[in-house]
């Protein structure tokens, strides 16, 4: 996804790309961010995302209410739609991926690098603690994230 084309005063096209930021839970506070969304043994991490307006969203549980939505919409025949319903059948990426929450920040799913920055330095003193394993920033540049693979697209 591009956010939008600018020039420079030379004339030259300057893409600008939309960030995201993904966090990797403890198992004991990934069960409770999916199960009951005001787990006191969040309350630090939730506190951050509020003051960003940001919400958590399970990377397994979107992958599958992707699914659900493809087939319910006749879609069940798209390579997204296959490589994704094969990736949450597979119990060793399911198990990553339950850890694995997206962070959305006024309800988008990318957004500018600066909000993605503030986020993430707000987010950094939480990471390797009993919480947060891993954080992870990606951008929006298709050449940065991984395409669908062949076998999906025949």
């Amino acid at each position: 996804m591009v956010s939008g084309q600018l020039k420079s005063s030379e004339e030259e096209p300057v893409t600008e790309w939309q960030y995201q930021l993904r966090l990797q839970l403890a198992d004991g506070p990934a069960s409770a961010a999916r199960e009951q969304k005001d787990a006191p043994k969040l309350q630090e991490l939730y506190e951050v995302l509020q003051a960003h307006n940001a919400e958590l969203v399970c990377q397994y549980d979107a992958f599958a209410g992707y699914c659900e939505q493809a087939e319910r919409l006749g879609q069940d025949n798209l390579p997204l739609y296959r490589w994704t319903k094969e990736t949450i059948e597979n119990p060793q990426k399911k198990a990553k991926y339950i850890k694995i929450f997206t962070l959305y920040v006024k309800g988008e799913e990318v957004y500018a690098k600066e909000s993605a920055e503030a986020l993430e330095r707000d987010l950094e003193p939480m990471v390797g603690g009993p919480v947060v394993e891993r954080l992870s920033k990606y951008d929006s540049n298709p050449e940065n994230n991984p395409q669908v693979p062949e076998r999906f697209r025949s």
